[in-house]
């Protein structure tokens, strides 16, 4: 019995990772952006000029990943850097008109659904999810690995989009 519960576990998480590769992907084929390039990519658009640093912060990623993530958008062509006209050492950053396109044809990433339907469920119901996972991250020896907040299937700062 506990071995076909267990088999029963591992296959609900490749389903998990499947469906992350999946929603991946459609974004790649979408936009040609990775969930975290677009995540910054939507919280740059979210704020008036916001900085590098305020992006990290908000994102909870280090500020080399959201570097990294802001190359490639402005590589793009979809985010601009300004410098600070108060602080010449600061960097401003505005979506032009090509992520504007992309955020518009974006597919409704998997985090966003998670989010809201984990939101409808009522508080007891997300405590037991949370301390479910958190033990599964237990059972695997990732409680200690550092991720953020974001479904997705690679590296959070990888240049081209996964395949597989």
């Amino acid at each position: 019995m506990s071995l076909d519960i267990a088999s029963s576990t591992l296959r609900a998480l490749r389903r998990i990772l499947r469906a992350t590769e999946i929603g991946s992907r459609q974004l790649a084929t979408a936009t040609g952006l990775t969930p975290s390039q677009l995540l910054v990519l939507r919280e740059i658009a979210a704020a008036p000029s916001p900085t590098p640093s305020a992006i990290a912060q908000s994102l909870q990623f280090s500020q080399a990943t959201i570097t990294a993530i802001v190359d490639r958008l402005v590589a793009l062509g979809f985010v601009q850097r300004e410098r600070s006209e108060r602080d010449k050492r600061q960097f401003h950053l505005h979506v032009l008109a090509a992520g504007e396109t992309a955020l518009a044809e974006a597919p409704d990433p998997l985090q966003a659904t998670f989010t809201e339907r984990f939101s409808a469920l009522p508080v007891w119901e997300q405590a037991m999810v949370l301390a479910a996972t958190e033990r599964l991250a237990m059972l695997m020896d990732a409680e200690h690995i550092d991720a953020a907040p974001l479904l997705d299937s690679g590296p959070i700062d990888r240049a081209r989009p996964h395949s597989s």
